[in-house]
């Protein structure tokens, strides 16, 4: 299997019998070094081909002449390209990564030597401060995407609270690498590339006196401030225009609530267009990325709008205490890097106390649980690997579980923003 293949498909069946509380874990303390030298140019070979084929304009911050490594780097996720155009962004340096831990199945040995942080998504885990805190002490780079997935509709993902006090705390600059056209190329709901020109912006942030100047919230909202950024609108202003027929197709995986009669988990998509099973109506998606409505009035021609709107009705539901959904669900664990052990069915609870997740492996049922205000977010994918099916990965400390729900009136999506607005309406409800 050549190492540049996907195996985030990979399953561990050595694991089939063995108990869940001896399952190996993966190794997050041992100190992860700094790329090693003669992979650097590996990196610069195999992302250059696709900035060029992209065009890619990077704009830079003139005071970044004054700001040298270490650095910690914020980059914002729409597709694999963003890695390539910050290797090319940060040309002639070398850089860490932070990277899920999935994406270190079946070559763990070479994500360690490329310099790869393993994390688990959306736990505390104090090994990642330690592991950023040694590599800038070593004079390094460290990159971290902190929407720690790719967002769903070019917009912005919900951020960790905690990033302002951890960039306080290790006090060096703050750069960020906000890339545009990331989405339009190779959206979440449709991951193939449409090659078209790319664009990005290289910034200081923060230096060493801001940092020492403003508090934890304030290093946070200067953070939000820099990850700002619209794909759509941006396609839009620069006239970038998308031509292939299934430019629309997989989008409802996203816009799940049609707009026209309110109805959930009934919308599909083909080719250039988005369609309501339940009420006809039909949108089309131009080449510029505007929806028109073939009868009657658009309401959402801007694909985020509508997206946010599904937020409101879910936020509504949260409010009035009503949100909750229980459902089958296939459900696999990832215990270390060795990859996937497949533990059957089981059911999936979402509602007003978090979610539960029931199960059985080898003949011994388990249980994980976790609280609203243990996940200000969730990682959701669309189509994913072998199974080809929606899922949610939900993570503790020791372990990650992806959940795949099995139901048709279920959304992926509708649990991401649930997630997000449980979290924000239990901390209201705090204060």
């Amino acid at each position: 299997m050549s190492i540049l293949s996907n195996v985030m498909g990979q399953y561990n069946t050595k694991l089939d019998n063995t108990a869940i509380e001896d399952f190996p874990r993966y190794d997050f303390a041992t100190r992860i070094k700094p790329q090693v030298r003669w992979l650097t140019p590996v990196t610069w070979l195999l992302s250059y081909p696709d900035v060029w084929k992209h065009k890619v304009k990077i704009h830079r911050d003139p005071r970044l002449k004054d700001i040298k490594p270490p650095y910690l780097l914020i980059c914002n996720h729409n597709s694999f390209t963003d890695f390539k155009v910050m290797t090319a962004a940060i040309f002639p340096h070398r850089a860490n990564y932070v990277v899920a831990l999935d994406g270190f199945i079946g070559r763990e040995w070479l994500m360690r030597k490329v310099g790869c942080i393993a994390k688990r998504k959306f736990v505390n885990d104090v090994q990642i401060i330690r592991q950023t805190q040694h590599l800038l002490s070593k004079g390094q780079i460290v990159t971290y995407y902190p929407e720690a997935r790719y967002s769903l509709i070019g917009t912005p993902s919900e951020l960790p609270e905690s990033f302002g006090k951890m960039a306080k705390y290790l006090n060096v600059p703050v750069v960020s690498l906000i890339m545009n056209g990331h989405h339009i190329d190779e959206p979440a709901w449709n991951q193939k590339s449409r090659g078209i020109p790319l664009e990005a912006s290289f910034s200081l942030v923060l230096n060493k006196d801001d940092l020492a100047r403003l508090s934890p919230d304030e290093i946070d909202n200067r953070l939000a401030e820099a990850m700002h950024y619209d794909d759509f609108a941006w396609q839009r202003e620069n006239q970038i225009e998308v031509h292939t027929p299934d430019r629309a197709e997989g989008l409802h995986r996203v816009l799940y609530q049609c707009p026209q009669c309110k109805t959930e988990y009934r919308l599909t998509s083909q080719g250039a267009r988005l369609s309501c099973q339940a009420c006809g109506a039909t949108w089309e998606m131009n080449p510029l990325g505007v929806l028109h409505a073939l009868e009657g009035d658009t309401i959402f021609s801007h694909p985020p709008d509508w997206y946010e709107w599904q937020r409101e009705n879910v936020r509504s539901e949260i409010e009035a205490g009503t949100y909750s959904l229980e459902c089958e669900a296939l459900i696999d664990s990832l215990p270390n890097a060795d990859g996937f052990v497949q533990m059957g069915k089981g059911t999936l609870k979402h509602d007003m106390n978090g979610f539960v997740l029931r199960g059985t492996h080898n003949g011994k049922p388990f249980e994980v649980r976790r609280d609203v205000i243990e996940n200000y977010a969730i990682h959701i994918e669309y189509n994913y690997i072998d199974k080809k099916m929606d899922c949610v990965d939900i993570s503790t400390i020791d372990d990650t579980y992806f959940v795949y729900p099995t139901a048709h009136d279920v959304s992926v999506t509708k649990i991401s923003l649930a997630t997000e607005e449980l979290y924000k309406h239990h901390k209201r409800n705090l204060k």
